[in-house]
């Protein structure tokens, strides 16, 4: 929490520009909007993939440094706050979304909506990997296609936060089958097929917090205030 210093005008007047270089560099200590290989190597097996990673890098780097202000909260949990303002959900963009060149359309749509993210990565999951993360499926006979599917290509893991992320973030990504979602839904927008459908997000808070811990470790997430969060929220 902040806490109330008295200080004079002068010294404010000569403070702010330190505090300005100190929040830069806390930016780059803090947010943590990292690209890694987490399981297996992301090796491309084209230059058209290559310059699709290379395109979504660019994108989170523009909005990186987008921030009006990063600050460290230790008070907001690493698998967040349900029911606050710090709540948190799972996103993540599957590699055909990636191949389609659609990542930064994606983020988007969360940012518009008034979502913060706190965290991203690029990972090209091992298909043990994929086993975990679809491990409420393992019974399913679509199994061995979706883990197939899910570990073929680079994946762009995400955590975005705000009040309602979880509920918000599943209308957001739209029903599982493209047929099924809405207009204005990422799948009913951008898809066509089920086994194609470019996105996961969790669909509760029990699976936002499994999923967000499979993914992220302590410390991979920014806690970060936006200037913008009292133009989204009436109270903060």
């Amino acid at each position: 929490m902040r806490r109330a210093t008295s200080i004079s005008a002068r010294t404010a007047t000569v403070a702010r520009p330190a505090a300005r270089s100190a929040s830069r560099l806390q930016l780059s200590q803090v947010a943590t909007r990292t690209f890694v290989s987490g399981t297996a190597q992301a090796t491309s097996s084209s230059a058209r993939t290559g310059a699709m990673l290379i395109g979504a890098a660019a994108f989170a780097g523009a909005s990186y440094y987008s921030f009006a202000s990063v600050k460290a909260d230790d008070k907001v949990p690493h698998t967040g706050l349900p029911g606050t303002r710090f709540e948190r959900t799972f996103i993540a963009i599957k590699p055909d979304g990636v191949q389609r060149g659609i990542v930064g359309e994606i983020i988007q749509r969360f940012e518009k909506k008034g979502y913060k993210l706190v965290g991203l990565k690029v990972v090209k999951p091992t298909k043990q990997f994929a086993e975990q993360h679809y491990a409420d499926l393992s019974k399913k006979p679509f199994f061995p296609s979706l883990v197939n599917y899910f570990s073929s290509g680079p994946v762009v893991a995400m955590v975005f936060e705000g009040r309602n992320a979880i509920v918000n973030g599943r209308k957001i990504v739209g029903a599982t089958n493209p047929a099924d979602a809405e207009a204005g839904s990422v799948r009913g927008d951008l898809c066509i097929d089920i086994g194609r459908n470019i996105i996961h997000g969790s669909d509760g808070p029990e699976s936002a917090k499994d999923e967000i811990s499979l993914w992220f470790k302590e410390g991979e997430l920014a806690n970060w205030e936006s200037e913008n969060a009292k133009w989204v929220y009436e109270k903060l």
